[in-house]
């Protein structure tokens, strides 16, 4: 039993002294503990902010000339090369992964051939995001032939090829080319002199048209007033003429000295600027009637093309019909290259193939044709454009296509040139549906304004001006024909499965 005066004396010890952490072992700490979303730490200094890695998609558009397709080639100028060095360049990847893709999970939606352009493409990878202004960043390290519009959070697992349900393709082909008495190949004018329907040799295309000796020399034709909406005149035997031929050569051409009428008798075709934007009409087909009608041109509605040839209802329906052969799940074995018959990737499901809208840059007329996929192979859609054009020239049967899609058939399928041809939208509806309640929508809704605005800058004028200074397509359709691709007149009773096809040089390629 203790005694009272022990308890008296007994005094509780002291609290300890609180116990703080030195200032610099503080900061220390901070600058070394990661996280889990994190790979490394980017700073230098101890009061620098540190960033996280996050997994985004980036969307963003492009004009593929110049370009030698989106996906990285050692060796090549491609979209990925560049996009790449500009992440780098803006702090989304550190040094140690530069140049090395897979570090930071890179994927691609879409992978567009050599001169293709898009307008919605998308990536995906685990970035540095912050600090804020990424997106000008990346403009900032770009060519202006590259635009990002933006970027969204997606889940850690996303993938942009995975995760892609369907992507859109836009081809836009000029009017003239379903007309097949414009831009006719030599063969066709050799075989119609002295003829009901006797062909000229194409103005337009002199150099190619010089080929046809004698032709021009024999005829004379009468010429009618240009119209003022198309810039464009036509003769009595539906050939088309340049309409910016001046009055001196018109009279030699009329008197039957055709030998003047040469290259060097053109005007320089007009070099579209790129800073400007370009004026777009867009264009539906009537249904009452087999005319033209322009949906709006500046606000006011204006009637179709007078002359000439007109994608009316009629043609509409035509083409569409065509074009309707490709939609459903096919082996595509025919429409692209090294690619066997045999083999599971051939086989590819088009959801839908549309040519129902005209729109007018630069004064050329073109239909816009939309193609919906799941996926698509190597040049699928340049030859699906092509073999198409082909059957509306007449140039090949129209059974030709369930034809192609045969195993055992081997046919030469021209290609439609690369220019008219780009990626509008990739499409992630699962994905949307599944983690609509955690995470934003991936679309290009939010992008609508600036990725129209950069379509009608960059891509559709480039379009137009190749057209005019080039004539890639219509160079293009005057190899379009039997001797050049000998396969287009193959018949529905016709052997082709013993070996492939006649191997023949495209001239437009």
């Amino acid at each position: 039993m203790e005694s009272p005066d022990s308890k008296t004396t007994r005094s509780p010890p002291p609290p300890p002294p609180p116990q703080q952490e030195p200032e610099p072992k503080k900061l220390k700490m901070s600058t070394t503990t990661t996280s889990d979303d994190e790979d490394t730490t980017t700073t230098t200094s101890p009061k620098k902010q540190r960033y996280k890695r996050r997994k985004i998609a980036i969307f963003f558009a492009y004009c593929g000339v110049g370009y030698q397709g989106m996906q990285k080639n050692p060796g090549a100028k491609t979209i990925e090369s560049d996009l790449e060095e500009a992440l780098f360049l803006s702090g989304a990847v550190p040094e140690q992964d530069r140049n090395n893709p897979k570090r930071y999970d890179w994927a691609r939606s879409a992978r567009t051939d050599k001169g293709v352009s898009a307008v919605g493409q998308v990536v995906s990878g685990r970035f540095y995001i912050d600090p804020p202004g990424l997106v000008e960043r990346l403009n900032s390290n770009l060519s202006p032939q590259i635009r990002i519009f933006g970027f969204k959070r997606v889940t850690a697992s996303f993938n942009a090829k995975k995760f892609c349900d369907r992507r859109r393709y836009v081809y836009l082909i000029p009017v003239f080319a379903l007309d097949s008495s414009s831009h006719p190949d030599r063969e066709s004018v050799l075989a119609s002199v002295g003829s009901g329907n006797e062909l000229v040799k194409c103005l337009e295309c002199s150099e190619r048209g010089r080929k046809v000796v004698g032709i021009m020399g024999k005829r004379s034709f009468e010429f009618k007033p240009v119209s003022p909406e198309s810039g464009i005149s036509s003769n009595s035997e539906d050939a088309i003429v340049e309409s910016n031929i001046n009055n001196e050569n018109r009279e030699s051409v009329e008197n039957g000295d055709a030998d003047k009428l040469n290259s060097e008798s053109m005007e320089e075709p007009k070099v579209v600027d790129h800073k400007e934007v370009s004026e777009i009409v867009v264009e539906t087909v009537s249904s009452d009637q087999n005319e033209c009608t322009v949906e709006k041109a500046n606000g006011e509605e204006k009637g179709a093309k007078g002359s000439g040839f007109c994608y009316g209802e009629k043609e509409r329906e035509r083409f569409s019909g065509i074009l309707k052969h490709y939609v459903g799940t096919h082996n595509f074995h025919n429409f692209t290259t090294r690619t066997k018959a045999e083999d599971p990737a051939a086989k590819r499901f088009i959801i839908s193939f549309e040519a129902n809208t005209v729109v007018t840059v630069e004064g050329i007329e073109f239909v816009k044709c939309e193609v919906v996929g799941q996926s698509f192979m190597l040049h699928q859609i340049r030859k699906m454009i092509g073999l198409a054009v082909a059957i509306m020239r007449n140039c090949a049967p129209e059974s030709l296509i369930e034809k192609a899609f045969q195993k055992d058939v081997n046919i030469n399928v021209p290609t439609a040139p690369e220019v008219g041809l780009f990626l509008e939208e990739c499409l992630f509806s699962s994905y949307n549906q599944k983690w609509k309640d955690t995470h934003e929508e991936l679309s290009m809704k939010a992008y609508e304004e600036e990725a129209e605005e950069f379509k009608m800058k960059q891509i559709y004028s480039h379009i137009a001006s190749t057209e005019h200074k080039e004539g890639a397509v219509a160079l293009w359709l005057h190899s379009l024909n039997h001797r050049n691709y000998p396969d287009l007149q193959i018949d529905n009773n016709e052997d082709t499965s013993n070996g492939k096809s006649t191997e023949v040089v495209n001239m437009a390629e």
